[in-house]
């Protein structure tokens, strides 16, 4: 009972504070999706396309998965400092693989029966592409963005330890000071955050693949 008055406490008096950290962390967690977005779609295609360079690509982007976050931001201090540029880099480092690797995978699993009755019927190669390549990948590349947006949300937590801020500030605040509270309203905004996500990403497929579920 204490706990939750001590949340409503700090509510009460640092609501502008906590507004910004969401603010920081739900724009950082943005344009880090956005950039992997931007890389890892052109280039999950070109692995698909291109198998030896598909193997090289992937082989790298699985070393990126196995090193850990944290790992890969303490990495990055001596060549780009502090702040929120190091912190972006990981992330966008963080998400490249589940993009990359569901987009390569989308673009795979397309039916060779498909593609040729596609040909057969007398679409060109550009209308096979974007009527019959891209409707069927759509729904594995969507699965590969969501998780990346996911695991950058919560490692968006610890980029505010390089002073990326966030909601990060308030859990390691409150692990500095011993405060159950600040790490009980930064990890449970974390995961509610995480949680909104899945939930968007529903909601996304089903207006972008309508006609699965009519």
């Amino acid at each position: 009972m204490d706990l939750l008055l001590k949340v409503q406490a700090y509510f009460a008096s640092n609501l502008t504070e906590y507004l910004s950290c969401l603010r920081a962390h739900l724009g950082i967690s943005l344009l880090a999706l956005l950039v992997a977005v931007c890389i890892g779609i052109p280039f999950g295609y070109m692995c698909s396309k291109n198998k030896r360079l598909g193997y090289w690509i992937t082989g790298t982007t699985q070393v990126l998965r196995i090193i850990p976050s944290l790992a890969v931001l303490i990495l990055l201090i001596p060549v780009m400092g502090t702040g929120v540029k190091p912190a972006m880099t990981a992330l966008v480092l963080l998400a490249l693989p589940p993009i990359l690797m569901n987009t390569a995978t989308g673009f795979d699993e397309v039916p060779k029966s498909v593609l040729e009755t596609a040909v057969g019927l007398g679409m060109t190669e550009k209308q096979v592409f974007w009527k019959v390549r891209v409707p069927l990948a759509v729904p594995i590349i969507l699965a590969g963005v969501k998780t990346a947006m996911i695991e950058i949300i919560a490692s968006a937590t610890i980029a505010s330890k390089i002073g990326a801020g966030g909601l990060g500030d308030i859990i390691l605040t409150g692990l500095s000071l011993n405060r159950t509270d600040l790490l009980l309203v930064g990890g449970i905004s974390v995961a509610l955050m995480a949680l909104l996500t899945g939930i968007v990403f529903e909601y996304l497929e089903k207006i972008i693949l309508k006609y699965k579920y009519v």
